[in-house]
C-alpha cells in the first residue's frame, strides 16, 4: 500500500541533450548531481545554494515546485505547504539540463510525498509527465533513466530507449561564463528545413547510434555533426564553437 511521506531527498544528474544530430531526441546523463530536499512544513519556503542561486525564482514558479505540484495533481491530492531546500551543483542555463533536473526532482519528490505510484511498464507515465512540462524528452529521459537515451513520441505517448554507452567514454564539458536560455536558443531556429539538411541529419543520427553501439569512437567525429541546430545556434549565440559544415542541399 502506498504511504504518504513527510520528507524526501532526491538527487538528479545533469544531462547534455540535442546530442549531435539528435535534436530534441537524444541526450546523455552526466556525472554531476543536484540534490533537492522537500518536506512538509507549516509555511511555504524555498532555500537554494549553489549554481543559479541568484537567478532562480523563489516562489511557486520554481521548476522543482512546479514538478511537485504536477505530481500532487496526478495523485488527485491537494498540494500541502512544503519547504524546499535546493543544492544546485548543475551549472544554471549552460546546456547541462539544470531545468530538467529540477523538473524530474520535483516530480519524484511530489510522488513520494503524496504516496502515489505511476505506471512504468508499457506506459512511461513519469516520462510523460516530465515531457508535458519540458516539451521534449532529450534532457528529461536521461535525467530520469541515466545513460544515453533516445526519446520519441509514438502511440500517443512518450517513450525512451537506452543507447549503448561505449566503455571508457568520457565527457568533457566546456562551460561558458554567459548563460544561454533554452527559449532563446530555440528562437534562432527556422521552422522549415531543406531536403539536404534532413538527409544529412538522418545519416548522421544512424551513424551516431551505430558508432555508440559498436564502440567505434573514431566515427564520432562525423556522427556528431548536425545541420538543424548547431550551425544556427553557433552563428547567433556561440560563434567560438562553430566549425565549418559541408553538405549538399538537393
Amino acid at each position: 500500500m502506498n504511504m504518504e511521506r513527510s520528507k524526501v531527498v532526491v538527487r538528479v544528474p545533469a544531462t547534455t541533450a540535442n546530442f549531435g544530430p539528435g535534436y530534441d531526441t537524444v541526450g546523455m546523463a552526466v556525472d554531476m548531481w543536484s540534490e533537492f530536499t522537500v518536506e512538509r512544513s507549516d509555511k511555504f519556503e524555498v532555500h537554494c545554494v549553489g549554481e543559479g542561486a541568484d537567478d532562480i525564482p523563489y516562489d511557486e514558479t520554481n521548476l522543482v515546485c512546479h514538478g511537485v505540484a504536477a505530481a500532487f495533481k496526478r495523485a488527485g491530492k491537494p498540494l500541502p505547504l512544503l519547504k524546499y531546500s535546493l543544492v544546485n551543483r548543475i551549472p544554471y542555463a549552460r546546456g547541462l539540463g539544470s531545468s530538467s533536473a529540477a523538473i524530474i526532482g520535483g516530480l519524484i519528490a511530489g510522488l513520494v510525498l503524496a504516496g502515489h505510484t505511476v505506471q512504468s511498464v508499457d506506459k512511461e507515465e513519469l516520462l510523460d509527465m516530465a515531457c508535458e512540462i519540458e516539451g521534449h524528452p532529450d534532457n528529461v529521459a536521461p535525467a530520469l533513466y541515466g545513460g544515453i537515451q533516445i526519446g520519441v513520441f509514438a502511440d500517443n505517448r512518450w517513450m525512451s530507449d537506452r543507447i549503448s554507452t561505449p566503455p571508457g567514454m568520457q565527457c568533457v564539458c566546456f562551460i561558458p561564463k554567459n548563460i544561454g536560455k533554452t527559449s532563446v536558443a530555440r528562437g534562432v531556429l527556422s521552422d522549415t528545413i531543406s531536403r539536404g539538411e534532413a538527409v544529412f541529419n538522418i545519416g548522421r543520427v544512424a551513424q551516431l547510434i551505430n558508432a555508440l553501439h559498436t564502440n567505434k569512437m573514431d566515427k564520432l567525429r562525423w556522427a556528431t555533426e548536425d545541420a538543424l541546430h548547431q550551425p544556427q545556434r553557433g552563428k547567433a549565440m556561440y560563434p567560438h564553437m562553430q566549425l565549418p559544415l559541408a553538405f549538399n542541399c538537393v
